[in-house]
């Protein structure tokens, strides 16, 4: 297909659920509050940077200038003229979500390739959802929309605010945040082989977790091929040779052990035939505590599902509670992950939690929901840890962060108040 029609059928689909057109169906919108200077003071800070003092966390005086964070200080301070004045249990960063699954299904996916690298999923997603406005009131304030893992090479994942105006520049913190793919079932799931005239456009491969397999090698050595010789190039090569020269993450579904494996073969073929350099987030990776000894390895990164009571999710993969433990003793990068998830026993805070009723300590549970997630994806320097001239996002809490008795009361994003906590 010509890159001009896949343009085009996207730009169709995109429209579909573009701000105006959503707003016009909803028949309203959501006022968005007005940005203020704000001093908020603490009975405990965690700032997640490793530069702080550990002594803010008996308390101290955050303050938001002009949607950015000032001055963190241990004494206390009142507000003054026009500065709004808040007064808390305790204060973290706002949370970033690496796998919030924001985007609008089908609408948000090529369906008649399975191998879209450049393609941008920024284009599908509706800035309206009312989904945005609850995943921010539960304190996730960034978040890593990717598409859906309908393909094997999906496209390009953006890394937005949760919250603020309906305008995609305002929004957006970093473009092309991650090339996304899919190990599994998923990419595979609606395929049929075609017997005589192809019936629709599922008529195709792959048909198998062995072929999707094939396909993500294929494209590396296509893109390697390219590289040697231009007139070989096709769509999509420029962005896999950023993977593989390592200067785009390549985040990868793989919730079952044996498609961890294959990620990290994959990776580890990429280093050792076409010397790429590729940095890998393996996303959904339930099994990861089978693997462990691939993770160190490897050096890949993992971004963990939403823990289940019942221990079994996609792929019939089983995640164990002390993953995230596990995978801190070992000093395997990671992050946790709602989902997108809003309902209160889901959201990512209460996954925090879990990871620390498994084992993880509360100071790991925190960079895993802030610094940790920034840095994978390169976006630490604007969020992820509360410094001063970083941006003004904030969890406020009404007890100890992740604690089965505490809640978020509060959050601030771009120095907006999102969740007042002095509302009852």
């Amino acid at each position: 297909m010509k890159h001009a029609q896949r343009t085009a059928r996207v730009w169709i689909a995109a429209w579909a659920c573009c701000p105006i057109a959503a707003a016009s169906q909803a028949g309203h919108t959501i006022e968005l509050p007005q940005r203020h200077d704000w001093v908020i003071q603490a009975q405990a800070i965690y700032t997640a940077s490793e530069s702080r003092s550990a002594a803010l966390e008996k308390g101290g005086v955050v303050h938001v200038v002009d949607g950015k964070i000032g001055a963190i200080s241990a004494v206390e301070s009142a507000a003054q003229g026009g500065t709004y004045f808040l007064e808390v249990a305790a204060i973290t960063p706002g949370m970033i979500d690496l796998s919030a699954r924001m985007h609008k299904g089908l609408l948000s996916v090529e369906q008649s390739q399975e191998l879209v690298p450049s393609l941008e999923v920024s284009e599908g997603i509706d800035y309206f959802d009312e989904r945005w406005l609850s995943l921010a009131r539960s304190g996730v304030t960034t978040a890593l929309v990717s598409p859906p893992d309908f393909n094997v090479v999906g496209g390009l994942a953006v890394a937005v605010k949760t919250w603020g105006p309906y305008d995609e520049s305002a929004r957006v913190v970093k473009q092309a945040a991650a090339m996304r793919g899919a190990m599994g079932s998923q990419p595979s799931a609606r395929n049929h082989p075609a017997f005589g005239a192809p019936t629709d456009i599922y008529a195709r491969r792959p048909t198998t977790r062995m072929a999707v397999e094939w396909e993500h090698r294929k494209a590396f050595y296509d893109a390697s091929a390219a590289r040697k010789d231009p007139s070989k190039a096709v769509e999509g090569s420029a962005t896999l040779g950023q993977v593989l020269d390592g200067t785009l993450p390549y985040m990868v579904q793989a919730w079952a052990t044996q498609d961890i494996r294959t990620a990290i073969y994959l990776k580890e073929e990429i280093e050792r035939e076409l010397g790429g350099k590729p940095l890998m987030l393996i996303d959904a990776a339930a099994e990861a505590w089978r693997e462990l000894d691939l993770l160190v390895r490897s050096k890949v990164a993992v971004v963990l599902p939403p823990y289940q009571l019942q221990g079994r999710t996609t792929d019939n993969a089983f995640i164990a509670l002390d993953t995230a433990a596990k995978l801190a003793a070992l000093g395997v990068p990671f992050a946790l992950s709602a989902h997108g998830a809003t309902d209160v026993e889901s959201t990512l805070d209460r996954q925090a939690g879990w990871a620390m009723r498994g084992g993880l300590s509360f100071e790991a549970a925190l960079a895993s929901v802030t610094l940790q997630p920034a840095r994978l994806i390169g976006i630490a320097g604007r969020v992820g840890s509360l410094e001063s001239g970083k941006d003004a996002d904030l969890v406020l809490w009404n007890g100890p962060p992740f604690e089965a008795t505490s809640a978020v009361i509060g959050v601030i994003l771009d120095g907006r108040l999102i969740l007042d906590p002095r509302k009852k």
